[in-house]
């Protein structure tokens, strides 16, 4: 126990802020590094091909890397950074509104694509609700040690 208020030092919501934004972050490492290493698995997923496509899908790997640059931070010290855990969430929210935006406006005809878009929707919803989930309990705790 913490002699100073009486709370837990390890609460509930860091240890779930830190499975929640760590799991989300190896997912999307993983799929960087996956594409990165072979964008000719993915191409199709994306309707797209030739040394483009590659180029375009590799070029996506580098964007996963660069937005999850502030993931460890988190999993490592998720109860004192809140201000970097509520840009992930802000992050989040844009990937996850701007995945829908496109998905909507696919015409028919495009089944790969829809069903990529539809998996990036539903990974990042998902990975979304859960860090929402995180983050209030740490929320909770803070508000919690300061009374």
């Amino acid at each position: 126990m913490d002699s100073e208020r009486g709370h837990a030092p390890h609460h509930i919501g860091v240890w779930l802020a830190r499975l929640v934004v760590g799991a989300v972050f190896l997912i999307n490492v993983g799929c960087a590094l996956s594409f990165l290493a072979r964008p000719d698995r993915h191409a199709a997923a994306f309707e797209v091909g030739g040394v483009p496509g590659l180029a375009l899908v590799r070029g996506l790997g580098v964007l996963f890397l660069m937005w999850n640059a502030t993931y460890p931070l988190v999993i490592l010290q998720p109860d004192r950074s809140r201000a970097i855990f509520a840009v992930i969430l802000v992050q989040q929210v844009i990937g996850l509104a701007g995945e829908i935006w496109i998905w909507l406006g696919l015409p028919a005809g495009h089944a790969a694509l829809r069903a990529t878009g539809l998996r990036f929707i539903l990974f990042d919803g998902v990975g979304f609700l859960g860090m929402v989930g995180a983050f209030w309990l740490l929320e909770v705790r803070r508000k919690a040690r300061r009374i």
